[in-house]
């Protein structure tokens, strides 16, 4: 009888070897797994490897994939979205010092690496847009300048951008996007940021805060404000997010009433509107959220989970851009 027991001992450990299990885990139909979700943003994202990175979490609780380098086949996403005729609003904001220590080398590199191959329109929010620099832009690529108002504090800046968002949407881009990404200016494309990325409702693990046990994530603790948080799933960056156009202004819209009601009451969120943003990501789960691949910081360092950095954060020098800090 022991041996008998030894033995189922052994196929038992060895039933349960890291390989074992994940070759059992490749075997889950995904196409199920995400549709027993109701969450597949097209139909390519049955053809997601979810275990092809064991190194690294490619899935939420509630059956979103996380997108990192080597789950998904790029050639497919350009081939569905160019089938379904897709095409991305790209929003951002380079006002005051930002303009000239930033924009330039922004657009220069999403030329060459963001949404190549689909119809992209740049919406340039500036109070300078004299000083927008000229670029040689690709086929099916354009741009459009809106001013908007100067604030003397960066913050003001920061949050007044998800009224102008909302607004820009619903009275411009929903009529020729059909996505939009709202992102900051001072950052710099270094590899592919493609049509993997796009969903209803997209999000991005924040760089300095995706390895780090949720005790330690920054969400305004304050019960006074609207931006109030105790516990989340992540923490997003707000560097980096979009979606489709009707769930950005979804987004934007309850983002700024937020904003709106902690003025009211003489409040400030502790990161003005990434800390509303990832109220609404707690309450409004992502579709798609990105690994911080989207959005690295080099100062971090080298780390063996980021295969690809596909955007940097440029240095940065706030004694200059922002006076007021």
């Amino acid at each position: 009888m022991r041996w008998v027991l030894c033995i189922l001992m052994l196929l038992f450990i060895i039933y349960c070897t890291p390989s074992t299990v994940s070759f059992l885990k490749r075997q889950i139909p995904i196409n199920t797994y995400f549709r027993r979700r109701n969450l597949l943003d097209c139909s390519t994202d049955i053809t997601l490897d979810l275990w092809y990175r064991t190194d690294v979490q490619t899935n939420t609780s509630w059956g979103a994939p996380i997108m990192w380098d080597g789950i998904f086949q790029a050639d497919l996403y350009d081939q569905t979205h160019r089938t379904k005729r897709s095409s991305v609003a790209l929003t951002v904001f380079a006002v005051g010092r930002y303009l000239d220590a930033y924009l330039g080398a922004f657009l220069n590199s999403s030329e060459r690496h963001f949404m190549v191959g689909l119809p992209v329109r740049y919406y340039i929010f500036t109070d300078l847009p004299e000083k927008v620099p000229d670029l040689q832009l690709g086929p099916q690529r354009s741009l459009e300048i809106i001013r908007v108002e100067g604030h003397s504090r960066w913050q003001d800046i920061s949050m007044a951008r998800m009224k102008t968002i909302a607004d820009t949407i619903e009275s411009v881009i929903r009529h020729s996007s059909t996505h939009v990404f709202c992102m900051d200016v001072d950052q710099v494309f270094t590899a592919r940021f493609g049509s993997e990325a796009l969903g209803d409702l997209v999000a991005l693990l924040h760089a300095w805060y995706y390895n780090l046990p949720k005790g330690r994530y920054t969400y305004d603790r304050n019960p006074q404000s609207s931006a109030f948080m105790v516990t989340g799933d992540f923490y997003y960056h707000a560097a980096v997010f979009g979606g489709s156009c009707a769930s950005v202004k979804a987004l934007a819209e309850v983002c700024y009433q937020g904003i709106l009601q902690d003025m009211e009451n003489g409040v400030e969120a502790l990161w003005h509107d990434e800390s509303h943003l990832n109220k609404y990501f707690w309450l409004h789960r992502p579709s798609k959220v990105l690994s911080p691949e989207y959005c690295w910081d080099p100062v971090i360092g080298q780390k063996s989970d980021i295969r690809v950095a596909r955007l940097l954060w440029a240095p940065k020098n706030y004694n200059k851009l922002r006076p007021n800090v």
